[in-house]
């Protein structure tokens, strides 16, 4: 195996870094945030950061990177308290990582690409058509981590859209039956296929 000391990171092409960091904690999520400004700007963004909080209440979390520089997601959650997260599916996998992109923030990703913005129950953010499942959020606090200046941002769900086929009759989404994907370090994607599920756990008498 190749070993990789602490030392040795700090002189790496930073390039080669930040995709070797990228990637080595595994597969993550693979979600598009879509938001819209006070002034009815819409913007929809790819990140790979969401995560589980808790489920009583329903709440999840992701992490913005420094604010310093132009965060349109970050800027329109803030002003306005509502986004939505959005799965990616293996269908729209191209058009999701291009909103990436950096674009002003008077410039909707949803016209730069083939998605397509969906209004439901009145809510105030988009979400994104087609995507097998759909979340409303409301901003609830955020957390300033001081070791690299980021933001983990906590959002409560006030709703789900789900795809029928993939929601099992005990609660559980099996996410593989609508391809959905996971990001692999910056910028690769894959189709995870569910092998099987495991039972609560408890202690061997």
């Amino acid at each position: 195996m190749t070993y990789i000391s602490n030392e040795a990171l700090d002189n790496l092409h930073h390039l080669y870094r930040i995709n070797l960091i990228n990637s080595c904690s595994g597969y993550k999520s693979a979600n598009l945030l879509g938001t819209k400004s006070s002034d009815g700007a819409e913007n929809v963004a790819v990140f790979s950061s969401v995560t589980h909080i808790g489920s009583n209440p329903p709440m999840l979390g992701f992490f913005c990177r420094p604010t310093s520089v132009l965060r349109n997601t970050y800027d329109n959650i803030k002003s306005t308290g509502f986004y939505t997260i959005n799965h990616i599916h293996k269908n729209i996998l191209e058009d999701a990582h291009h909103t990436s992109a950096k674009y002003d923030s008077d410039i909707s990703e949803f016209d730069k690409t083939k998605l397509i913005s969906d209004y439901k129950n009145g809510f105030h953010a988009p979400f994104v058509k087609g995507a097998p499942l759909q979340l409303a959020m409301e901003y609830v606090e955020e957390y300033h981590i001081k070791a690299n200046d980021t933001l983990l941002i906590i959002g409560k769900i006030l709703g789900l859209h789900v795809r029928d086929n993939i929601l099992e009759d005990d609660g559980f989404i099996d996410l593989s039956k609508a391809q959905v994907a996971a990001i692999n370090g910056l910028d690769g994607y894959a189709i995870p296929e569910l092998k099987t599920r495991f039972g609560y756990q408890r202690p061997k008498l």
